[in-house]
């Protein structure tokens, strides 16, 4: 698919080649979590656009996030906001209902395995503006330093996928390190919040 079809949103998280880069462990811990009402709603780069961002209030400090793309495919994440040093973040976790509502056997949807992603939070109002780990950033970063942190290359070239293995503390560490390190984190997403329908009022 050429980058210039894809959803704004979907073109700052993949770009031509690769999306986000995943880990096995969560960037939070209990401790980290804070929850912002602010966040609940729904938000998209423009008011007819069919790709949505919805936030959900899920627990006391959780959110159901779905997220619909144009197409009309959606999924549906566990997703935490935490605070770290001054920075806060979303971590993303895929929610069970999509491996379970796939069409195949068990034994094939038990080698699946879900993993978080993470956006870094700059601000939620006016405007809910995020920035991803960059993917192309990091592939540089680790070929050059490969003990930098704990990690899976899976792929060769511009299609290779990192799935970082370090732990949440290890995580935390790293991220905080670079959050001023020069392309690290890509171009921002800027959302706005979607206008409740008259059904919704």
């Amino acid at each position: 698919m050429k980058k210039t079809l894809l959803p704004v949103a979907l073109v700052v998280l993949c770009g031509v080649a690769g999306c986000l880069p995943t880990s096995i462990n969560p960037l939070y811990t209990d401790k980290d979590l804070v929850f912002d009402p602010a966040l609940v709603g729904v938000w998209s780069d423009k008011d007819d656009s069919k790709e949505t961002w919805t936030f959900e209030k899920a627990g006391e400090k959780s959110y159901k996030f779905v997220y619909a793309e144009s197409d009309g495919k959606v999924g549906q994440f566990d997703t935490r906001l935490l605070k770290i040093g001054d920075a806060r973040f979303l971590d993303f976790f895929p929610d069970e209902s999509g491996i379970a509502e796939m069409n195949r056997s068990d034994f094939y949807k038990m080698h699946l395995i879900r993993t978080h992603s993470l956006l870094r939070v700059s601000q939620i109002e006016p405007t809910l503006q995020m920035t991803p780990l960059d993917l192309k950033w990091l592939r540089e970063f680790l070929g050059k330093n490969p003990h930098a942190i704990r990690h899976e290359k899976i792929g060769d070239g511009d299609d290779a996928q990192i799935v970082l293995t370090a732990s949440t503390p290890e995580l935390q560490k790293f991220v905080l390190a670079h959050l001023k390190t020069e392309s690290a984190f890509g171009e921002p997403i800027n959302l706005k919040r979607r206008a409740a329908s008259k059904s919704q009022k």
